[in-house]
């Protein structure tokens, strides 16, 4: 996949840089999101996996705004959006918008699909009217919904046309960016494949860059040009998709990969699975060391006490591992 643009520019259009967010809560400070960097390519799609719980979801909502920062810096095309307000913020959101996860929490009950898009481009002073009016015909066209969905409300339609419904209001201000929050879990199996054909077609077509949030690496692997893996508020692998799904570094990732069923009955058969022990520690007291040593099979002395960064050990491909660091010296 390449990584030229809407204005056929190439070079980051998300940079973040030690993003962190905590919760004080009466049991402690829980840290979502725990010193989180990386940066997403014009035109590139970048997928961000891990467990439930382990940050993805909340680091979306930081990334349009919807929750504000503890500390860090996200930048969209260069701009700060931690120092933004008002009328600046909401001009800087028209270039990156977010797609929901459950289409049934994120879309308002009593408006009808057409009052909810014409909704977005009045609240942008994009078109009202006749104007608005078009424009909610053609982004229903867009995402492959007839004109008469128009007048219905939510539960009247499906789950998979709700979440089109969604997929169109973030598209009405033409961004240059869509985070997609688990875009299709919330979906019955037969039409998620529906709805993946059509991200891949809009981002042919608008040339747009997407960040791609899911647990499921399989699922990642065949839309993503990189893949990052968050593990307890921080990202403890990266690189490019081939590598990081076939030659995984870090034993967590080896874990999620293990976690991917084989589609030939003979060979899933054969393979030797690694399971994870355990559960996912509590974020309000993250364990020392390595935050992934209490589940780790790999784990060493170094591992419970020595903190852990990511680090370059192949070109391209980054791990937080003190294990395979030592491996490959």
């Amino acid at each position: 996949m390449g990584t030229e643009g809407a204005m056929g520019v190439t070079g980051p259009v998300i940079e973040v840089v030690d993003l962190v967010k905590h919760y004080r809560t009466p049991h402690g400070v829980v840290r979502a999101v725990d010193g989180v960097s990386f940066t997403v390519d014009r035109g590139e799609t970048f997928g961000l996996v891990g467990e439930s719980g382990c940050g993805k979801s909340t680091t979306a909502r930081l990334l349009v705004r919807l929750e504000d920062p503890t500390g860090g810096q996200i930048r969209v095309a260069g701009t700060d959006l931690r120092r933004l307000r008002g009328r600046l913020l909401r001009t800087a959101r028209r270039r990156i918008q977010l797609v929901f996860q459950d289409p049934d929490a994120s879309l308002n009950p009593r408006l009808t699909a057409g009052q909810t898009l014409a909704e977005v481009l009045a609240v942008h002073r994009i078109a009202d009217g006749t104007a608005a009016r078009t424009r909610v015909g053609d982004l229903l066209a867009m995402v492959g919904l007839a004109p008469a969905v128009a007048r219905r409300y939510p539960h009247e339609l499906s789950g998979g046309q709700r979440q089109r419904v969604g997929i169109a209001r973030a598209l009405a201000v033409s961004p240059d960016v869509l985070v997609l929050d688990e875009p299709v879990s919330a979906l019955d199996v037969s039409v998620r494949a529906e709805v993946m054909n059509l991200l891949v077609r809009l981002r042919k077509e608008l040339r747009l860059t997407y960040l791609f949030i899911s647990h499921d690496l399989g699922m990642v692997r065949h839309l993503s040009d990189r893949i990052a893996v968050m593990y307890l508020g921080r990202i403890v692998e990266l690189g490019d998709w081939r590598a990081v799904c076939d030659t995984p570094l870090h034993p967590y990732t080896r874990s999620l990969h293990d976690a991917v069923p084989v589609p030939d009955p003979d060979l899933e058969a054969t393979r030797q699975l690694r399971p994870l022990r355990g559960e996912v520690p509590d974020p309000a007291a993250p364990p020392p060391g390595c935050r992934f040593h209490p589940r780790c099979p790999l784990v060493e002395d170094d591992c419970r006490s020595k903190p852990v960064h990511l680090s370059e050990l192949r070109p391209g491909h980054h791990a937080a591992c003190h294990v395979m660091a030592r491996a490959r010296r």
